[in-house]
């Protein structure tokens, strides 16, 4: 039986065996009991931390961010004097 990777929005990620004729039906969080969709992802022929998977997968879809999360700068200002760095080009 295949070992096929889900991912609970709860939970986070988990393995399970399930027959190839389970493949479309759900699945559902051993913890929570949500129902979890299923990761794809490339055979990965290099082991990488979990850690690291983790945060590869959780990159991968876009987060929506509220308007009050958005930390606006009005006090910024240009000053047009010497750049500070000595590679940029002054405009």
């Amino acid at each position: 039986m295949p070992l096929y990777e889900f991912d609970c929005q709860k939970c986070g990620t988990f393995e399970k065996f399930r027959s190839m004729s389970e493949t479309n039906k759900p699945m559902f969080c051993p913890t929570c009991q949500a129902e979890a969709k299923r990761v794809y992802s490339v055979a990965g022929l290099i082991m990488t931390p979990q850690s690291l998977r983790t945060r590869i997968d959780q990159s991968a879809e876009p987060r929506l961010v509220n308007r009050s999360e958005i930390k606006h700068s009005h006090t910024h200002k240009h000053h047009h004097h010497e750049p500070s760095r000595p590679w940029m080009i002054g405009h």
